[in-house]
């Protein structure tokens, strides 16, 4: 191995660790934190939660058009599903409302769209480090 060949090859390392831990600090999520009311720590079986709001907003999300053709794909009817919200129990609730509030509809674009910057961008670096050029003619 060449030596020029051996510093490009450093170079190229050195830039893709610079771009990797860029990647990690700019696009942290912060950390959230919250108090939680001294009866749901206490009595967890008891009736810490409003059970009957937590029902209704998942019972909400499950009368959308999508989430019920779903179901309904899976064999469910509309009384299997309240039968089994009514065996759950008030912290399985909470958990489950919880995660309806983490879904995103329409999913996080923007991971996609940094890795691909991210590739490309590793492409054209190689491509600079090793010499080579991409000509497009017509």
């Amino acid at each position: 191995m060449s030596v020029s060949f051996r510093i490009r090859m450093h170079t190229f390392i050195i830039i893709a660790l610079i771009i990797s831990n860029l990647n990690l600090v700019l696009f942290l999520q912060p950390a959230a934190a919250a108090f939680l009311p001294s009866e749901i720590m206490t009595n967890p079986g008891g009736r810490g939660t409003d059970r009957e709001a937590l029902l209704r907003k998942i019972q909400s999300v499950l009368e959308s058009k999508l989430v019920a053709q779903r179901l309904t794909d899976f064999g469910l009817t509309a009384a299997e599903i309240k039968a089994r919200l009514g065996q759950l129990s008030d912290r399985q609730l909470h958990e489950v409302a919880t995660q309806l509030d983490a879904i995103q509809p329409g999913g996080d674009a923007l991971g996609t769209v940094v890795v691909l910057l991210v590739i490309a961008i590793l492409v054209v670096v190689l491509l600079q480090l090793t010499g080579h050029r991409i000509v497009i003619t017509k």
